[in-house]
């Protein structure tokens, strides 16, 4: 008989950075900290994936929708400069 133990994977606990940390807040104001919780799509990453708690995950939707009505983020990657610029030079 061999010895040999197979490893299972064993995926890490996620877990909410804004129970983690109280000073981050969720704000519109702030695109920087709303946008890595959106693909570069457009789509809102759900919480099964970040590890939001579902108190955080719906304070962010409403935050990132918000600003995306301010227009402080973008809807889709079509209404990026960057994809403007790529489509309109060919």
């Amino acid at each position: 008989m061999s010895n040999n133990k197979v490893r299972k994977f064993v995926p890490r606990k996620k877990f909410c950075r804004f129970c983690a940390d109280k000073n981050l807040v969720i704000d519109y104001k702030r695109p920087d900290i709303l946008s890595q919780f959106v693909t570069e799509r457009g789509k809102i990453i759900g919480r099964r994936i970040t590890g939001t708690c579902a108190k955080h995950q719906r304070a962010l939707t409403r935050a990132i929708k918000r600003a995306r009505q301010m227009a402080l983020m973008y809807y889709t990657t079509v209404h990026s400069t960057e994809v403007k610029k790529k489509t309109m030079s060919i």
